[in-house]
């Protein structure tokens, strides 16, 4: 039940930006880790910052389709 004087909309709206909010960093730590796993499998050091910069491109990505269905 939503308190006196809250509209639920802006509530939800809230929701949903404070999640896009949260997107771009956990896409990039989220690669960065999936990177760093296979860098520690196969002994290499650069496929982190590939898979850094994939996850940065997917969240920008994700994050822009988002606010593109407001419209």
């Amino acid at each position: 039940m939503a308190r006196r004087g809250t509209n639920p909309s802006s509530n939800s709206e809230l929701g949903k930006y404070l999640s896009l909010g949260m997107l771009l960093p956990i896409s990039t730590v989220v690669g960065y880790a999936m990177g760093y796993g296979i860098d520690w499998i196969f002994h290499t050091g650069w496929i982190r910052y590939v898979f850094l910069v994939l996850g940065t491109v997917a969240g920008f990505k994700e994050m822009i389709r988002e606010l593109d269905s407001d419209k």
